[in-house]
């Protein structure tokens, strides 16, 4: 017999990196240049073409996005030549995040479809096992290869071969094992000598005649038979997943060739991924993703049992102060905690996940009641409304839990999941730190939110919001303070929109940003244009929104629109609520702290419906206090509101503030302010808020001996 030889594989196999931005392939170069292969960097699809003509390329890292020849067509190009026709891509991209593309690149015949940003370490396993597998390739095509031709082999090859290599008759019976197939099967090679292949062959199912096999009929008609995913019983009653390629041998030897390349490296490779694919890495409970597939192998199996079952969707109220406060290190430790004790207060067969951010989600499966899911929340809300150390430092949590469940709820896992959440929502809406069950009007009420939200936006692009301007009297002289701008909404089909609907919707949708910016230039403008008609110590009052108050370019922009248009600070007056306040207590000190710097007033608005803490008003520096209406419109059958009212006039005289009414509506309301020593009102007794036309009509005093609300225009 001639003697058979393998083309010896190059101790390092060659990493082909295609990208058409140098500093990706710098990255790639630095990141890669480490590993056990020898890495070329090109930056266009015919560079790599010439470069895999040139050279024997292991893997290919492929762009997708190129000018001229995307990743796309050079992938085309590999897989139509022969020299290529089986070198892996990997495609990378960090734009074609489509599922289409990602089909696409595995039609076209890429093993695998990475989008950027990637983890470095998964890429080197890939790239390490991928290349130790086109290593194998190499060797088992040059095998198959050569034996085709050959008449016979040699023994001491076949002997010392790393792949398992059999030869099988017409009929499938093996004939001849080489010691590395037998070490594979755990057994010895005579124990494999006269045994039949498919008594091995678990995957891919066969017939049970042999002349009916895929092996059978491609020996018959002169093909190499591949399987790449194929699964041997080892006789030791175990399972080894393999690569099979059947050849046949020449026509009068009646015979075939099979070698197995042990593939459990790469399978054992493929089902970690697979688990980090499904698991969050912070808590070690199950992701999203994880969290879909569960349900959804939930969702199958109840349709059969006929038992209920609930989604809980759980978010931390209280946990961007961690975070803020803390650093992310410490928030991740606090979710690290959590996610622990969580777990205590589930079933071992309940689900538990992190959807991301500090969202956690439960599956209580086979439940007999809803109010069963019920008591779950309220033990998880008690679990995690406790108060936690860290570092030295003290905080309190809470939780708001939305539940949903099946079928009441929905009936897929998507329509579960947006339940759920909308449960959640309206539980925060509520005050937090409780549980709210979904039902058809929260959905009702989220489609009008969606609705509403998308009006704003058009209304935002198409300038539909105004100002009016509401004025505030002193009490004593009758003398116009200023005015205190509004914002009105007049919805082009709907009509007059309550600010109590959309102010809250613009805060929590980020656009009070946008809009707050328009407010600030308009009406700082325009108390500009009034100083000739009411004078220069005219004051204008802006309401700024938490979501505002907490911005760091706050008092930058209100400086810059102040210089813009010549008003002196000490005219404008900044309104925030107490909740603004509390959020942050070192943001409010060091943004009060600025804007008294800038020169600007700052009044309290809605002064005792919050947080009603006295010691802010030790602490921080304010200038106004404004009652709220709440009190104003009951002072005069209450004797507790008339307490308070008076109360907080008192302690303004005490602590140089002036103190504000709100909602004044009858002169009995007024004649009691005036009686209590109250600074300054506003409400519909004087007037609404008004148009630019007819603010810039008030009168600068008011004639109180003679004067009458509705003889005021």
């Amino acid at each position: 017999m001639r003697q058979m030889h393998l083309e010896s594989v190059n101790d390092q196999q060659v990493l082909l990196v295609v990208d058409d931005r140098e500093e990706n392939l710098v990255a790639m170069e630095a990141l890669l240049g480490d590993g056990d292969w020898d890495v070329r960097t090109v930056n266009s699809g015919e560079d790599a073409l010439r470069c895999l003509m040139d050279e024997d390329v292991g893997l290919v890292l492929l762009d997708v996005q190129m000018p001229r020849m995307d990743g796309f067509e050079v992938a085309r190009l590999m897989r139509g030549s022969p020299h290529t026709r089986y070198t892996p891509i990997i495609f990378l991209s960090a734009i074609a995040h489509t599922e289409e593309s990602v089909l696409q690149g595995y039609a076209i015949g890429a093993v695998d479809f990475i989008l950027k940003p990637f983890d470095p370490k998964v890429l080197k396993h890939k790239i390490g096992a991928l290349l130790e597998q086109e290593r194998h390739r190499h060797e088992l095509q040059q095998l198959s290869q050569q034996l085709d031709s050959e008449r016979a082999f040699n023994a001491s090859v076949l002997d010392n071969a790393s792949e398992g290599i059999l030869v099988i008759d017409q009929d499938g019976v093996i004939r001849f094992a080489n010691p590395a197939m037998a070490q594979m099967l755990r057994g010895e090679v005579a124990d494999l000598q006269d045994s039949r292949l498919l008594s091995y062959l678990k995957r891919p199912e066969m017939p049970g005649d042999w002349r009916e096999s895929e092996f059978y009929r491609s020996w018959r008609s002169g093909q190499t038979y591949r399987v790449h995913d194929a699964v041997l019983a080892t006789l030791d009653g175990g399972y080894l997943p393999v690569a099979l390629s059947c050849s046949p041998l020449p026509q009068y030897q009646n015979s075939m060739v099979l070698i197995a390349l042990d593939m459990s490296v790469v399978s054992n490779l493929h089902a970690q991924l697979e688990s980090q694919a499904i698991t969050d890495a912070l808590t070690g409970l199950y992701n999203r993703r994880g969290f879909h597939q569960s349900l959804e192998t939930a969702l199958s199996r109840i349709d059969r049992s006929g038992k209920r079952m609930a989604v809980l969707y759980l978010d931390l109220d209280g946990f961007k102060r961690v975070n803020d406060s803390l650093g992310h290190a410490a928030g991740d430790q606090v979710l690290r905690q959590i996610a622990e004790q969580l777990k205590t207060c589930l079933r071992p067969y309940d689900i538990l996940a992190r959807m991301g951010g500090d969202e956690f989600t439960a599956l209580l499966d086979s439940l007999d009641h809803p109010e069963d899911a019920a008591r779950v929340a309220e033990k998880l809300i008690e679990l995690v409304s406790v108060r936690y150390e860290l570092d030295g430092v003290e905080f309190t949590l809470g939780a708001s839990i939305g539940i949903a469940c099946y079928p009441e709820c929905g009936q897929t896992v998507d329509g579960l999941l947006r339940s759920a959440d909308m449960a959640m929502y309206e539980a925060k809406r509520a005050g937090r730190q409780q549980y709210r069950f979904f039902s058809p009007e929260m959905n009702g009420r989220a489609r009008s939110r969606l609705m509403l939200e998308e009006s704003l936006r058009t209304a935002i692009e198409q300038d539909d919001f105004v100002l009016v301007y509401q004025p505030q009297i002193d009490l004593a002289s009758g003398r116009l303070r200023g005015f205190e701008a509004l914002l009105r909404w007049e919805h082009r089909v709907a009509g007059t929109i309550s600010p109590g609907v959309f102010i809250p919707l613009l805060e929590e949708t980020r656009l009070i940003n946008r809009v707050g910016a328009w407010i600030f230039n308009q009406g700082i403008s325009q108390c500009r244009a009034w100083q000739t008609q009411f004078g220069e110590n005219l004051l204008l009052s802006l309401n700024v929104s938490p979501v505002q108050f907490g911005m760091p370019k706050l008092v930058e922009d209100l400086r810059r629109l102040l210089d813009m248009h010549q008003l002196k600070p000490s005219q404008l007056e900044v309104e925030v609520t107490e909740s603004a306040l509390m959020q942050d207590l070192d943001t409010t000190r060091e943004q009060l702290q600025q804007l008294r710097e800038l020169g600007v007033r700052i009044a309290i608005d809605d002064f005792g419906t919050g947080y009603s803490s006295l010691a802010y008003l030790r602490h921080f520096e304010l200038d106004t206090l404004k009652i709220d209406r709440l009190f104003i419109s009951n002072m005069l059958e209450s004797r507790k509101d008339a307490a308070i009212v008076s109360t907080i006039i008192d302690l303004g005289h005490h602590l140089g503030l002036e103190v504000i009414a709100e909602g004044v509506e009858t002169l009995e309301q007024r004649d009691w302010l005036m009686a209590h020593r109250c600074t300054t009102m506003q409400g519909f007794l004087v007037a609404p808020g008004l148009p630019l036309e007819q603010a810039s009509a008030f009168p600068a005093q008011l004639d109180w001996a003679n004067w009458r609300p509705d003889k005021l225009f």
